[in-house]
């Protein structure tokens, strides 16, 4: 299991951006990076730096994934029909924690993740604790029956501040939801814009 060393606050303020779209998030009051010299960072980005940019927003809204498997994404959607970062958002979204967390069923990405650890997740009925597993279009994903009174399953479905994305089906009545489809970029609700096709260029060079 990969773990994240930053601070996620630190990363929003690195990028100078809110990427989980959270509301204590510091760089909704501090657009700067962090440290001693953060308010200095502001020259010229270069294409490198905002493709490596790009890519470190991508990897990082989906929490503790890894560079290595973060690439090996990148290489199974290159040889995936079609275009390159619209596959590559599209396995990523595939990941059975970002399916729990799209569904509600958890506050936060990484909650999500752990909670799938944690082997509280079903998928077409047997249990699943790989957070990392790609759910298909018409898989369904449900939780355990022991966890669904969990404190944080019944105070994530009750947030009002996120929607259910239409590639997504829920029930929260009985605490499942079906994989309709496979969502595009514009499909899929994120905080920031993302740039999936600088991710693609920057693993061309």
């Amino acid at each position: 299991m990969s773990k994240r060393i930053s601070a996620k606050y630190k990363i929003d303020r690195r990028l100078g951006e809110n990427i989980w779209g959270r509301p204590k998030s510091p760089v909704n009051r501090r657009d700067y990076g962090p440290g001693q010299h953060g308010q200095r960072r502001k020259g010229k980005m270069s294409d490198f730096g905002t493709q490596l940019r790009a890519k470190q927003k991508l990897k990082g809204y989906y929490g503790n994934i890894s560079e290595k498997q973060f690439h090996r994404y990148y290489v199974e959607a290159s040889r995936l029909k079609g275009d390159t970062g619209e596959n590559l958002v599209g396995l990523l979204e595939r990941r059975l924690d970002a399916v729990v967390y799209r569904a509600k069923f958890v506050p936060t990405v990484f909650a999500a993740r752990q909670f799938v650890n944690h082997g509280h997740v079903k998928v077409n009925g047997r249990r699943v604790n790989i957070a990392s597993y790609l759910v298909r279009p018409g898989d369904v994903i449900e939780v355990k029956e022991a966890s669904r009174q969990l404190v944080v399953v019944l105070e994530a479905m009750a947030l009002a501040e996120r929607d259910v994305p239409d590639y997504v089906e829920a029930d929260h009545n009985k605490v499942s939801a079906r994989f309709v489809r496979v969502p595009s970029l514009s499909d899929v609700p994120y905080p920031v814009h993302m740039e999936p096709h600088l991710v693609v260029e920057f693993y061309s060079r």
